[in-house]
């Protein structure tokens, strides 16, 4: 059986210390693993240093964005491109280090029995996450139970961003019916795909904040999180998901 093709989709907003780190790690997983950067027209340059990487490796493709318009497009943008490429594996993943680039291949395997493999801080009670103050970890805790409640996800990290799709998963999906674009992405982007059909399976992974540049978390993500699993629950409940 032929080694699937990997493609790991990194979108990036001013991480012009943190994407030559990561992208080395990515690549050093096997040759079946392709990064693809998805940048927002970062001030900070991000753009050009993603480009001289590409520029060096056949490996490494970038996407330039005219500016900040979310995570949630950013993804869609580089499911397209990867649905269009022909690769077999599609993974979400930041550019922060705080996904462990080791566990890429687990992801992988995973999906022998999946649909989609989560990268999960929260599996069997354990919390794996480092460095994160505390009303970070409890907005994050809350935040997944609060999604698992309300949509019946039945994952424990509903809205990390670690997560790898086969790319029938994406095709089934329909990318233009997604609506969210912040953190609430990673929620429906599940619960799509388990609505789908297709098995999610979690994969324990350590979470390490980032200890270079400025985490992207805001007021307004969190306040579409809120509201955006209501209208997914509601939209599930009268079969229009």
């Amino acid at each position: 059986m032929n080694t699937p093709r990997v493609l790991v989709i990194v979108p990036t907003y001013n991480e012009r210390d943190n994407l030559p780190r990561v992208v080395p790690l990515i690549l050093g997983q096997g040759d079946a693993f392709h990064v693809l950067v998805v940048d927002d027209n970062s001030p900070d340059g991000t753009g050009r240093v993603a480009d001289g990487l590409a520029a060096g490796n056949e490996r490494v493709d970038v996407l330039h964005r005219s500016g900040k318009m979310g995570l949630g497009g950013a993804y869609v943008a580089g499911f397209r491109h990867g649905l269009a490429q022909g690769f077999d594996i599609l993974i979400e993943m930041d550019a922060d280090l705080s996904h462990p680039a080791d566990m890429l291949p687990g992801l992988v395997a995973a999906l022998d029995e999946a649909g989609v493999a989560v990268g999960s801080r929260y599996v069997d009670g354990r919390i794996t996450v480092v460095n994160w103050p505390m009303r970070r970890l409890l907005i994050s805790l809350f935040g997944s139970w609060y999604a698992r409640v309300i949509t019946r996800l039945p994952v424990n990290d509903a809205t990390g961003g670690f997560n790898a799709f086969r790319r029938e998963v994406i095709e089934a999906i329909g990318l233009d019916r997604i609506e969210s674009n912040g953190y609430s992405f990673q929620i429906e982007l599940k619960l799509r795909a388990w609505r789908a059909g297709f098995a999610l399976r979690e994969v324990p992974i350590v979470f390490t904040e980032r200890d270079s540049g400025e985490s992207k978390m805001s007021r307004s993500i969190i306040v579409e999180a809120v509201w955006r699993v209501w209208k997914l629950r509601i939209l599930d409940l009268f079969g229009k998901l």
